[in-house]
């Protein structure tokens, strides 16, 4: 299977786990979905991950977060930017996701960042995906 967008297959990836019920998720990794892991796990949306060493390259190993009732943390990923129409944004406009209740990941200039730090820093950039 040809890999025309990573991020789609990242956010996919981690909805399909969810939807399954499962405790954690496989996926190659890259740079980029090793940051979106990060926030993700920064913004407490996952437990943890892990990048793990698999014959060539590696894996990005995603341990998912769900309440006392089992129910996952994250009720939404969307991808926003796609390969075939990008979306940037200036640090004013911004995507505020549920009222704030949400988190937008860009990939700015100062590297990959949450929408409320963009917005603090004065940044703008690519906006990646939207998670609540």
């Amino acid at each position: 299977m040809s890999m025309t967008d990573p991020i789609a297959d990242f956010l996919t990836r981690i909805r399909n786990a969810i939807m399954a019920a499962h405790e954690e998720t496989v996926m190659p990794a890259s740079k980029l979905k090793v940051e979106m892991a990060r926030i993700l796990r920064e913004q407490g949306y996952i437990e943890s991950y892990d990048v793990q060493d698999a014959g060539p390259g590696q894996n990005l190993l995603v341990r998912l977060k769900y309440t006392e009732n089992r129910t996952s943390v994250i009720s939404g990923l969307k991808r926003v930017s796609r390969p075939g129409q990008r979306t940037y944004v200036d640090s004013r406009r911004v995507p505020k996701v549920l009222g704030g209740m949400g988190t937008t990941i860009l990939t700015t200039s100062y590297g990959v960042m949450t929408g409320h730090d963009a917005r603090k820093r004065g940044i703008g950039g690519e906006v990646l995906a939207e998670i609540w």
